[in-house]
């Protein structure tokens, strides 16, 4: 069952971040690299120049990629507090030697409290991905 949530995450997460990636990055990153090339191009700039003009050019992008990064990070680091929480009340239940019928049912305590966890951060999604997607239009516009 653990392993069933936690395929439903990573397929929300990566389509997610493929969404992300086809409306916003690669458009972005295509940017980055016609800008990068027109600083190469231009032979009259000494490469100091060149080399600034190449890093001006690749911010936005880096500022976009750390941004979402920061993102996922912090859905993650949020999914693993709420697991840990769960690990956490049912040591807190657990006896020192529980049997094997008081070890089963606290594992299947734990996953349903894992299950809602994985639940409740999954319907964060929607939201997380309109935020994503404000941030980073305001980001290409400027």
């Amino acid at each position: 069952m653990v392993e069933e949530q936690k395929q439903r995450l990573e397929e929300a997460l990566a389509k997610l971040m493929n969404d992300v990636d086809q409306t916003y990055l690669r458009k972005m990153q295509g940017d980055m690299y016609r800008c990068a090339a027109k600083c190469c191009d231009d032979y009259s700039m000494p490469v100091e120049k060149a080399h600034a003009c190449i890093e001006t050019c690749s911010q936005p992008i880096q500022h976009a990629q750390s941004y979402v990064q920061g993102e996922m990070n912090h859905l993650q680091d949020r999914l693993q507090r709420c697991v840990m929480q769960c690990n956490d009340e049912i040591k807190d239940k657990m006896g020192p030697n529980p049997n094997d019928s008081e070890a089963q049912r606290y594992t299947q305590m734990f996953e349903k409290c894992a299950t809602k966890c994985v639940d409740t951060h999954l319907d964060l999604i929607p939201k997380l991905m309109s935020r994503m997607k404000q941030v980073l239009a305001k980001q290409k516009q400027s």
